[in-house]
């Protein structure tokens, strides 16, 4: 049975990656409670798109005439750039198809609940050179629902000590200092 609204899932922050580069997917997820600041933080990002950033309303379909929101309702937004036809097709065709099952695959595992009280917002990275479709909706889904685990679960005591004994040693791939 998945879980009632109302049960402190207002800002949960979780993160998930998958898949192999160029064709894999990183995801932040955010779970927000309908009528709370996070909502309305959410939302405001969803009315604000960018040039070759927008924020969507993930929806499926068996057509290009009828599409089915996912549920809960979830946003989409990408982190990358898309101005590329390749890369605008896979973001939001193979990226987004990834992230609605992701979603739909933590509804089936209790994680969340299929309401309208709550939002799932996902901000997706698909680098520009991805060309698997197929790879990018599996790497999407996996991520998605590694990302919804997380903010519903944390990462676990573990990891979190094993990250706390390293913290001196720790590296970023976007940093060439020491």
């Amino acid at each position: 049975m998945s879980p009632s609204p109302g049960t402190g899932f207002d800002c949960l922050i979780g993160e998930g990656w998958s898949g192999t580069d160029p064709n894999g997917a990183h995801v932040n997820v955010v779970l927000a409670e309908r009528g709370t600041p996070t909502a309305a933080a959410l939302l405001t990002t969803f009315t604000s798109p960018a040039p070759g950033h927008a924020p969507i309303l993930v929806v499926v379909g068996e057509t290009k005439d009828r599409y089915e929101p996912v549920w809960p309702p979830t946003i989409m937004i990408n982190k990358e750039t898309a101005l590329e036809p390749l890369h605008q097709k896979i973001t939001w065709g193979a990226g987004q198809l990834g992230i609605a099952q992701g979603v739909l695959d933590a509804v089936a595992e209790g994680l969340i609940f299929a309401s309208g009280s709550l939002l799932v917002f996902v901000a997706i990275y698909i680098d520009p050179t991805a060309h698997d479709e197929t790879a990018v909706r599996v790497a999407s889904r996996e991520a998605t629902l590694k990302g919804i685990r997380t903010a519903r679960q944390g990462p676990g005591p573990d990891a979190v000590r094993e990250l706390v004994d390293r913290r001196d040693s720790l590296r970023s791939p976007f940093y060439d200092g020491s």
